[in-house]
């Protein structure tokens, strides 16, 4: 009962959490803001995974989480040197 609770809760939250950096993502106003809330996003989104496969008690779930925390700390490095090619060159 307060595990189903607490899981409820925590889907809840980090719901909340995906879609508040959606909207800044969305918002901006600056390109680094912007790969931070992606950044974010992902994080967000593996912990929604690990979650669901609490609440499941799927295997997928955790599994899908390891691909895309890899698949982010991927992207991340990516984005990181792009801004940093970009403020190299002053057009940021």
């Amino acid at each position: 009962m307060m595990l189903d609770f607490s899981l409820a809760l925590a889907l809840a939250a980090l719901t909340l959490a995906a879609l508040l950096n959606l909207w800044r993502f969305a918002r901006g106003p600056s390109l680094p803001d912007r790969v931070l809330a992606l950044d974010t996003l992902y994080v967000n989104a593996i912990a929604l995974l690990v979650l669901l496969g609490i609440t499941y008690g799927g295997r997928q779930y955790v599994e899908s989480a390891l691909v895309l925390a890899l698949f982010g700390f991927a992207a991340t490095v990516g984005f990181a040197l792009v801004l940093a090619r970009l403020e190299r060159s002053g057009r940021e």
